[in-house]
């Protein structure tokens, strides 16, 4: 998988969480544990996929700060 199409994959799950937690303000309902359980192992593991994705996409920040740049 090339370094562009693994950055949509992540984008997409951080942009889940987003949902999810803008859900869980609004409505406090959430999402992940309404189809997987509550804190289950399924909905643990998409918890920490979001989590991982979203700590990979801060990279993101300095590539759109080094092709600003060049």
């Amino acid at each position: 998988m090339s370094s562009r199409g693994l950055d949509y994959t992540l984008l997409t799950f951080v942009l889940i969480g987003a949902i999810n937690w803008g859900l869980i303000g609004f409505f406090r309902f959430d999402l992940v544990a309404f189809l997987f359980g509550n804190m289950s192992w399924l909905s643990r593991i998409v918890y920490g996929i979001v989590g991982i994705s979203g700590l990979y996409l801060l990279s993101a920040y300095g590539r759109i700060r080094a092709v600003n740049e060049a």
